[in-house]
């Protein structure tokens, strides 16, 4: 039988169980890797960022209260490890340039939304307002639910709901006029 993530959390702090926090770590890599991602647009970003996020959730278990769930805290803390290095380096927009002209290629053809190429998405997401391209991603990308998308982004639950709201509503409006010019 499994370890529930408060079980885990428990040996962490009451032992400092290395082996314990390695096995939240296993558990929750890839969520917190494919949540940077898509923040950052950026792989080798992303796995800095998510390292950093896990140093930060060793040295502060103790501070994991068992309110909410542990998936929850730690995207908080690698949300903040992503505000933290957007505000220092204050160059997404150019970063942000860079991914919009880079398209990826198969076949001969750009990839489109009928082959289910993860690049659309992406393409998508990257003409969102920050703030609703990061709701999506927690909500989405990470499964958390708005209450917890709320909590880890410090907004009231309904500013959750209506960024949310918008940017699916743009996404849909972008990915089908693409899907138009595609046929």
């Amino acid at each position: 039988m499994q370890a529930s993530d408060l079980e885990l959390v428990a040996l962490v702090v009451a032992c400092r169980d290395q082996h314990a926090f390695g096995v939240l770590v296993k558990r929750h890599e890839v969520l917190i890797r494919n949540m940077l991602l898509r923040m950052t647009a950026n792989h080798a970003l992303a796995d800095d960022l998510a390292q950093n996020a896990f140093l930060q959730a060793w040295n502060k278990i103790d501070s994991f209260s068992g309110k909410g769930t542990f998936k929850g805290w730690l995207c908080r803390i690698a949300y903040t490890e992503f505000l933290q290095n957007y505000r220092k380096v204050k160059s997404t927009a150019k970063a942000m340039e860079k991914f919009k002209t880079h398209t990826e290629v198969i076949g001969g053809q750009a990839s489109n939304w009928d082959n289910g190429d993860a690049m659309d998405i992406d393409s998508a997401l990257s003409k969102l307002s920050e703030i609703e391209r990061n709701l999506i991603v927690l909500c989405y990308s990470t499964g958390l639910t708005n209450d917890e998308a709320a909590n880890v982004s410090g907004l009231p639950v309904g500013t959750v709901k209506s960024h949310i709201k918008r940017g699916k509503e743009k996404m849909r409006n972008m990915l089908m006029e693409e899907k138009t010019v595609v046929r």
